[in-house]
């Protein structure tokens, strides 16, 4: 479509699932996208997939695989104007199971991850880039033994708004996308696969159009966002749901 035609993107967590879908619609409108993510072998055979595209393989908990990730955009020599905060840690443990490391692991990737994933972005960051922050619908429900994970994703909410406020001021627009009940492969790596198919119907069933939402829906959302067609939206976050939380 060539609408973002030599402009910069960086995915988090790209190699797979909403990340890859998103560096995959980016690509496709023309810009060039850095992904990043923990496996190495997922994130060339996604390079491979989408064309345009730079694998920087790191943790977004740790500050210096940031730092290489911004030395590479930097290298570019052509600034940021895209920037999808998508990487997460998710794992299920009730208030009774939930131990320390738990809590670390989760907030620390969750939330700490994301905030130096932006706050080392803004040297790079173009006027009227786009920030977009991946929330999730969990943040508003009482999803038994997601405790740790909904937590942070109502935290990034509640950064979506102080960061558009802030950095309102360079043109630069921060909203949040809240993905709902969507099938990715994350489903299988925590229920198990033998579990997958069982637990995807069940999820369905819940949805009010009747069926689990895409990656690809969610990256038409993000895709939105990151464009000028949303100018005005500021701070906001758009739910990509089938309507589970609009009823």
């Amino acid at each position: 479509m060539g609408q973002r035609e030599g402009m910069t993107a960086v995915v988090t967590g790209g190699s797979s699932g909403i990340g890859r879908a998103v560096a995959a619609r980016l690509a496709a409108e023309g810009a060039h996208v850095f992904i990043t993510g923990r496996r190495k072998a997922e994130l060339d055979e996604a390079v491979e997939a989408i064309g345009s595209a730079t694998a920087v393989p790191g943790d977004i908990s740790d500050p210096a695989d940031l730092d290489r990730l911004y030395d590479a955009v930097r290298a570019r020599g052509k600034g940021l104007d895209t920037l999808f905060a998508n990487a997460a840690a998710a794992s299920f443990a009730t208030l009774e199971q939930t131990t320390e490391e738990h809590f670390d692991r989760i907030f620390g990737v969750n939330v700490r991850g994301t905030l130096f994933t932006v706050q080392k972005a803004l040297p790079l960051l173009n006027e009227g880039a786009s920030v977009i922050l991946n929330c999730s619908t969990r943040a508003d429900d009482g999803v038994e033994a997601f405790g740790a994970y909904a937590a942070t994703k109502a935290a990034l909410r509640s950064y979506t708004r102080t960061w558009a406020n802030e950095l309102k001021g360079r043109g630069i627009r921060v909203n949040a996308v809240s993905p709902g009940t969507i099938d990715t492969p994350a489903i299988a790596g925590m229920v198990g696969e033998e579990n997958a198919e069982a637990v995807k119907a069940s999820f369905a069933a819940e949805v009010p159009i009747g069926r689990m939402g895409t990656a690809e829906e969610v990256a038409a959302a993000v895709a939105f966002l990151a464009s000028d067609q949303s100018s005005f939206i500021v701070g906001a976050n758009i739910y990509v749901d089938g309507g589970e939380k609009q009823f």
